[in-house]
């Protein structure tokens, strides 16, 4: 136990140093592992890890729908989507953040990110929010937690390195997400309601779109619609795996970016350059944190946690909660990415024994982390809208985000008190 203590404090000491989060684990993993097992074991565990992530077939997906998502953002269609989510309720109190809220939902179901929603999104929603006289934190609050919305909503990411990491099915996983992700969007509606409610002139409502003009703007984003039912129906009618559906979902992506986004040849280029940085990113990440989770594993603390546990006599429930502060005190500190693929391999099997279903706890997980995307101090979203909006103070972002965290947590116990929310759909695959 003092040894992974002594790894944790190293590892976060490499961090603070400005080392990669992916070397920083995988240096404190190797390390310590050398320590309490051998030097030679070491080497061989670190080259075998790497060899088996690289090499894995299932991990092919990742790519593909990093590239799915990134020819989509070329394709332009989050503008085609704002467009039709404020032709529906652009009229109402707050509409434009509403709007803006249903649009991350729409881009969210064909990219995979939440990064890339938050920082598409703002491009398009905040200067209009701005100029309608939304309140800048209400407008950049709306932005970083639908952005959320990306690590949730089918295909995603964090769901496909979860069910590789815990040898899940991947299908399952996506069609699992898709009622929380609207619940979760609907709670952030809410929100916005409540809000404007509250502060009137931080969300005035715009001007009614008659119908002929929202059924007219509605037909520009059939191709959202096309490629979501595509890839997650083909996946559900088992028409094809979860690998094939990344490989046509970036097929049919690329065709809109060329044809709708006017890609030319050294876009494509770029597009395909950006996503394999991005994937080889994720793969140092992914070996990283598995280098680190076998340290973990050997020093004990699995058998620490658990005896500990069962020490203070918890229900399920209470082990549940305990895990879910857990993460709250680890977001601060960590990016989601790497907390999830730190933690997951600790905490899985510590969950499986009390009895919680693997799909479901896969969804418990990555909505935690969807709150720490825009919880204080390390809130990634709200650092990537930061980014693109040098203008708003990062204070202003996180007080706007304030009641969208408040609906992630409600949301959080509905699921709890609620499994069937979660557990419904995939359980009629």
């Amino acid at each position: 136990m003092t040894a992974v203590a002594a790894g944790l404090g190293g590892m976060f000491l490499l961090v603070a140093g400005g080392i990669p989060i992916a070397f920083a684990m995988a240096l404190a993993g190797f390390v310590g592992f050398a320590l309490v097992v051998g030097v030679s074991p070491a080497m061989s565990m670190v080259g075998q890890i790497a060899f088996d992530t690289v090499m894995n077939y299932n991990l092919s997906v990742l790519p593909l729908f990093i590239l799915m998502g990134n020819f989509i953002t070329r394709a332009r269609l989050s503008e085609d989507l704002y467009t039709a989510a404020h032709a529906f309720v652009g009229h109402f109190r707050g509409g434009m953040a509403l709007s803006t809220l249903i649009a991350c939902g729409g881009f969210s179901a064909v990219s995979g990110s939440s990064l890339a929603t938050a920082a598409t999104m703002s491009r398009v929603a905040m200067p209009e929010m701005r100029r309608f006289g939304y309140s800048d934190s209400l407008a950049s609050g709306s932005i970083a937690a639908g952005g959320t919305l990306g690590i949730l909503i089918p295909p995603s990411v964090a769901l496909v390195l979860f069910g590789i990491m815990t040898g899940n099915d991947i299908g399952k996983l996506f069609i699992a997400g898709i009622l929380p992700g609207l619940l979760g969007l609907l709670l952030y509606c809410l929100a916005v309601l409540i809000t404007t409610g509250l502060d009137r002139s931080s969300g005035p409502p715009g001007v009614r779109t008659p119908w002929a003009q929202r059924l007219r703007v509605l037909g520009r984003v059939w191709g959202v619609l096309f490629l979501f039912a595509v890839v997650i129906g083909g996946i559900y009618l088992g028409v094809f795996t979860t690998t094939e559906a990344a490989g046509i979902g970036a097929a049919v992506a690329a065709v809109f970016a060329i044809v709708r986004g006017g890609m030319r040849a050294r876009e494509i280029y770029g597009t395909l350059l950006a996503s394999a940085r991005m994937t080889a990113m994720i793969f140092a990440i992914l070996i990283g944190a598995m280098i680190f989770a076998n340290f973990v594993n050997v020093g004990g603390i699995l058998q620490m946690l658990d005896g500990f546990l069962r020490g203070l006599d918890l229900s399920p429930l209470g082990v549940l909660l305990s895990v879910f502060v857990l993460y709250l005190v680890l977001g601060m500190v960590l990016e989601s990415m790497s907390m999830m693929l730190l933690t997951v391999p600790i905490f899985y099997p510590l969950m499986m024994s009390y009895g919680y279903d693997p799909i479901w706890f896969g969804i418990f997980v990555v909505v935690v982390i969807e709150i720490s995307l825009i919880t204080p101090p390390v809130g990634m979203n709200v650092f990537v809208l930061r980014s693109t909006l040098p203008d708003t103070q990062t204070s202003t972002i996180f007080r706007g985000v304030m009641p969208f965290v408040a609906a992630d947590i409600l949301r959080l116990l509905l699921i709890i008190a609620f499994p069937w929310l979660v557990l419904v759909l995939p359980g009629s695959l």
